[in-house]
């Protein structure tokens, strides 16, 4: 896809209502996915190369393989170093002992159920040739070479020194290559464990290479230039780590432990239950602390930021589309986060690392321990391992080499003539620079800046090596001056670097010696195109209730839960007063909280006046416990679109992704309370399908009518941002329902006919006023109103009464005659009794 193609799809996916991507746009990621697994060429030697064309081996002049990385990564004062140091590595074989890769794979340990373990969690390393024992971690296991022999990460670090007898960052070009040869092998043969432990070697060996970089910088201002474009190229990936994750959970998988891990990870990423605590915010954080963050407070906002090459975007606007596909890419997204976790920290920013000790880099670090959550189809999860693998390396290395020129002051200056010639052409026709007008300069400039530069150079507006002097950063940029604040204090900087290097024989000097740009990235469809299907319409309840609880999403399906949510809300409006509870009629000056103790206390004195009432036969407890099952399977369904990775950890989001966690036990299974709630249905006798099955749908010994809310509960939870007010009020409807009074009578009804009462005392400590999932409700409620303007805007009185219309909605019966939701009933029953 082309470049601005990049940019919009990443702006677009990044967006939790972007809707469903068409058919034909996944098909292409699809395809691109199956050509990376497949991509195996032979070297020179006539054995299976690298996947990666950048590093596919090429014949040197006697030959033999040399990669191309080696031959592209070196700066020019060091070309010469770099090939006796290729040669070297090429007739030095490694003196410590080789092992087969197949020895590798079986050093992975079974346990008791004849599982593996992987690289990550393994702590016992066997003794290698020298009688030494490794150490435990993934990144000095064995690694495939592209020999097919293993040998450690450790060893291919101690490297043979150059000509010059040092190790320079030059001499690790080679062992990257081999560090990462193990991805590139062919699918599905290796146990994740080898792939694991080949990137973790493959990131470490980059990391050096990047922080070598550093070391060669002067003093001139291109360190700190260095560190600021290297984390601006990483910022795309790095500001939505984990959001891959983002789709993998549903309400209609709250019970199953694999997808309550997964979730557990992911939770970890959003730094769950702290507002900016996620590890996006945490490199938002360090942005901002470069001042570079102009563009970063959003995703979509970080796609206009034309300081960053197009090709920084290509990988995470894939991962971000395919996590809006989640069905479709299960597999490929956790060998996707496989792979970026045993990266770990992107090997550009370990020069940023050193140059910014103090960053949150342990929330910026992906490394994980542990295996892949769930079960999968092992070749699909090694060829979303690979692929991810192969476009992360192409990336690296391209911006190396980009890093490597941007060492030259000339190669800055280029690209911010490159950026700004576009506008600067317009308004320069009649000063002449060498006899050409400074119009058709800048326009050459847009594609090729280095012959203005070597014009600037030579021209009176500059004095080589004296920028202090020079007219172009003095009078032309002055208060007085024709060019004033025409150029940014940073570019400013970048001006005077360029002409402080510049040679007293100006005449040979000002343009870059070398000035490499990212080609495009393969181009792919728009994310909607004519021609996608569309999907079609639930045709019942039953299975509206079947499909909106999966991740799956279509055109129709995303219109038909907008009209179904709409449709709900504006009756609850309509009778925003009505009902046993209400919210008051303005927003109270001192905020929620104290109404809410008011309502706690109301429902305790309800309770303890009704205490003498009957309580309901066995029979009547039971179907009524049986007829909520739909509803209370997916507890919390009304917030799974706060688990998007743009609002899971901000104001409101975080409080509402917390409670959602909450509500599925934190990733414990004993704590989740959809599994609590179906150890009480067993009790009673009763025992639904698995919870998101077609088969729980359809079972007949739910009523229609059951399903009525709990749809409603999954189509508004599509629509988070639309929908926010909306969604807190209903949220603080629910979590305050129970406490004090219906909990604590229901807990009387179960003891009464001998059943558990763990489901509603659960409910009754974690919903509590204090400091549990009520209190929560209305400081989000609190949080959201504050932020909007009061006085004669209306925008607070307007949200206010959208927050009252959700806190109705929870009391609303099916609806009147003319409902989607009651007209929806009547069919099935017409259906059910034909």
């Amino acid at each position: 896809m082309n470049g601005t193609a990049s940019r919009t799809l990443y702006a677009t996916a990044a967006d939790p209502e972007c809707g469903p991507p068409g058919t034909r746009l996944l098909t292409a990621i699809r395809s691109e996915i199956e050509a990376a697994s497949m991509r195996q060429e032979p070297d020179a030697h006539g054995k299976t190369g690298t996947a990666g064309a950048a590093e596919r081996p090429e014949p040197d002049a006697r030959g033999e393989a040399r990669t191309a990385t080696a031959a592209g990564c070196e700066s020019p004062a060091g070309r010469a170093k770099a090939e006796a140091t290729a040669t070297a590595e090429r007739e030095e074989p490694d003196a410590r002992a080789e092992t087969e890769a197949a020895a590798a794979v079986e050093r992975q340990e079974s346990d008791g159920r004849g599982e593996t373990r992987t690289a990550a969690t393994a702590e016992r390393e066997e003794p290698d040739a020298s009688g030494e024992t490794g150490t435990a971690g993934a990144a000095e296991r064995p690694v495939p070479d592209g020999r097919t022999e293993a040998r450690t990460a450790a060893a291919v670090e101690r490297e043979e020194p150059d000509a010059s007898g040092g190790t320079g960052a030059t001499a690790t070009a080679a062992p990257v290559v081999r560090a990462g040869a193990v991805v590139a092998s062919g699918p599905g043969r290796e146990g994740s464990a080898v792939l694991v432990a080949g990137v973790s070697a493959w990131s470490r060996l980059a990391a050096e290479r990047f922080r070598a970089l550093l070391g060669g910088c002067g003093s001139d201002g291109s360190r700190d230039a260095l560190v600021r474009r290297a984390a601006l190229e990483c910022a795309p990936l790095a500001l939505v780590a984990g959001a891959w994750l983002q789709g993998l959970s549903s309400p209609a998988g709250a019970e199953d432990p694999a997808l309550l891990r997964l979730l557990a990870r992911y939770a970890e990423d959003v730094g769950v239950g702290r507002p900016a605590a996620g590890r996006g915010s945490a490199y938002l954080a360090l942005l901002r602390a470069l001042e570079v963050a102009e563009y970063a407070s959003s995703a979509p906002g970080l796609a206009h930021d034309r300081r960053i090459p197009d090709d920084a975007f290509a990988l995470p606007a894939r991962l971000l589309t395919m996590s809006r596909a989640p069905e479709e890419f299960h597999d490929e997204l956790l060998g996707a986060d496989a792979c970026l976790r045993a990266v770990g920290l992107l090997p550009p920013l370990a020069l940023v690392r050193e140059a910014r000790p103090g960053a949150e880099w342990g929330r910026i670090d992906l490394t994980a321990t542990g295996e892949h959550a769930g079960d999968v189809v092992q070749d699909r999860f090694a060829a979303g391992f690979r692929w991810v693998f192969g476009a992360l390396r192409d990336w690296v290395d391209g911006l190396y080499e980009r890093l490597d020129d941007a060492r030259d002051p000339a190669h800055d200056m280029a690209e911010l003539l490159r950026l700004r010639a576009r506008e600067a052409a317009v308004y320069h026709h009649d000063f002449a620079l060498e006899g050409r007008p400074l119009a058709d300069w800048l326009a050459q400039s847009r594609t090729d800046p280095g012959p203005l530069l070597g014009a600037l150079a030579r021209s009176r507006l500059v004095r080589p090596g004296r920028s202090a002097a020079s007219p172009l950063v003095n009078g032309l940029v002055g208060e007085r001056g024709a060019m004033f604040r025409v150029f940014a204090p940073e570019e400013l900087t970048v001006i005077r670097r360029w002409i402080d290097s510049l040679p007293a024989d100006h005449a040979t000097g000002g343009a870059p010696t070398r000035a490499r740009r990212p080609g495009p990235t393969p181009e792919l469809p728009a994310w909607r195109s004519p021609g996608d299907e569309q999907g079609r319409e639930p045709k019942d309840l039953r299975e509206a209730y079947r499909l909106l609880g999966t991740r799956t999403d279509t055109p129709a399906l995303s219109d038909w839960a907008a009209r179904y949510a709409r449709d709900w809300l504006d009756r609850a409006r309509r009778s925003v007063d009505g009902g046993a509870y209400r919210l008051p009629d303005t927003w109270p000056d001192e905020g929620l909280r104290p109404w809410l103790s008011e309502q706690h206390e109301r429902h305790a004195e309800e309770f303890t006046a009704g205490q003498d009432a009957p309580l309901p036969s066995r029979e009547v407890l039971v179907e009524s416990t049986v007829q909520l099952a739909p509803l209370t399977m997916i507890d919390g369904a009304w917030l799974h679109g706060f688990t998007d990775y743009a609002l899971a950890a901000a104001e409101p989001g975080f409080a509402l992704f917390e409670t959602y966690w909450d509500e599925l036990g934190n990733g414990e299974p004993g704590l989740n309370h959809p599994r609590i709630y179906r150890e009480l249905l067993a009790e009673m006798g009763a025992e639904p399908p698995p919870g998101g099955s077609a088969e729980f749908a359809a079972w007949p010994r739910f009523a229609e009518e059951s399903f009525a809310l709990p749809v409603f509960w999954l189509a508004v939870g599509r629509f988070p941002r639309t929908l926010q007010p909306e969604i807190l009020g209903l949220n603080l409807a629910m979590e305050l329902s129970g406490v004090g009074g219906s909990y604590r009578r229901a807990r009387l009804a179960l003891r009464r006919h001998g059943f558990s009462t763990r489901f509603v005392d659960i409910h009754n400590t974690i919903d509590n006023v204090a400091g549990g999932h009520a209190a929560w409700a209305c400081d989000a409620v609190d949080s959201h109103l504050a932020a909007l303007p009061g006085g004669r805007s209306g925008a607070r009185e307007a949200a206010w009464a959208r927050v009252r219309s959700g806190f109705r909605s929870l009391s609303l019966d099916p609806g009147r005659a003319g409902s989607p939701a009651r007209r929806l009933v009547r069919r099935w029953r017409r259906t059910a009794h034909a």
